[in-house]
């Protein structure tokens, strides 16, 4: 089974990847271009996994957002893991978005989410699940937690519900669009980079969708990109309205001890004694 693991940089994918392969990777370069490309094998499996360079988007402006969507889109793996930074989700689910358009299963890795914990906050998975449409693992990378279940995900049969995130003549225009995409995969996603004036998908224009796009276009002040792109912002927030619940923050020895050091009238004192007494025994007692 031929595994992509998608995510922003920084997000603790390469820390996934290491500790999934046993760090037994093979190195190379992308065809064509000087970014390293890192594949191995799941440890008890036969799987083989890659680590796609991190990013943000599938809309490509940078060398290595057109590297993972080529492989997302041409080379057809069977399962996207798309791990996600749970202390940004906001940022990270744009990215799981446009994933969720593809013909393929998606499993997203909720990563950090102890992190988030400690500053009062709490995803419910199952609601963060639901209005995603797709399977959801909380994970931490670091501490090697709900790895096991990840990798029983990948072999567990679920559909992915398509959420419909646009508005109904955005919708209706992808529909129609998809429609005229006979041959192609993927077509709701190539839908909407047609209809986001992406270049690289020129090929599959025809006058019928050329008419479908200039209607879609008329109905908005602004370009359909900057649409789509608000769109998906506004679904997010409703997402992380629905997902993300207060809870008990953990205070720490750190955190009680800021609010003694830190406190606007006691600060300043406390430097004072601080600095005295710093100085006593160095040039005093010790000096």
């Amino acid at each position: 089974m031929k595994i992509g693991l998608v995510g922003n940089q920084n997000s603790g994918k390469t820390t996934l990847f290491n500790y999934l392969t046993g760090m037994n990777a093979k190195i190379g370069n992308w065809p064509g271009v000087t970014i390293e490309k890192k594949t191995g094998r799941i440890k008890g499996t036969k799987h083989e996994i890659t680590d796609l360079p991190g990013i943000y988007s599938l809309s490509p402006y940078t060398t290595e957002e057109t590297v993972s969507r080529n492989f997302v889109f041409n080379e057809n793996p069977d399962v996207i893991i798309n791990i996600v930074d749970s202390t940004a989700l906001e940022r990270s689910l744009y990215l799981t978005t446009q994933l969720l358009e593809l013909d393929c299963k998606v499993i997203v890795a909720l990563n950090m989410a102890d992190i988030l914990n400690k500053r009062g906050l709490k995803i419910d998975v199952d609601k963060l699940s639901k209005e995603l449409g797709t399977k959801v693992v909380q994970i931490s990378a670091l501490k090697e937690t709900g790895i096991q279940e990840l990798i029983k995900a990948i072999d567990e049969n679920f559909s992915i519900q398509k959420k419909k995130i646009y508005d109904a003549n955005i919708e209706h225009s992808i529909e129609n669009i998809s429609t005229h995409l006979e041959n192609a995969t993927h077509k709701r996603f190539v839908a909407v980079k047609l209809l986001e004036e992406d270049k690289d998908f020129e090929k599959f224009k025809t006058p019928e969708i050329a008419n479908i796009i200039k209607t879609a276009s008329s109905q908005y002040e602004t370009d359909l990109e900057e649409t789509i792109a608000t769109e998906r912002y506004t679904y997010i927030e409703n997402v992380k309205k629905t997902s993300v619940v207060k809870s008990k923050k953990i205070v720490t020895i750190s955190d009680k001890l800021d609010k003694i050091f830190l406190n606007k009238w006691l600060a300043f004192p406390i430097f004072v004694v601080i600095m005295f007494l710093v100085y006593y025994l160095s040039v005093g007692v010790v000096g």
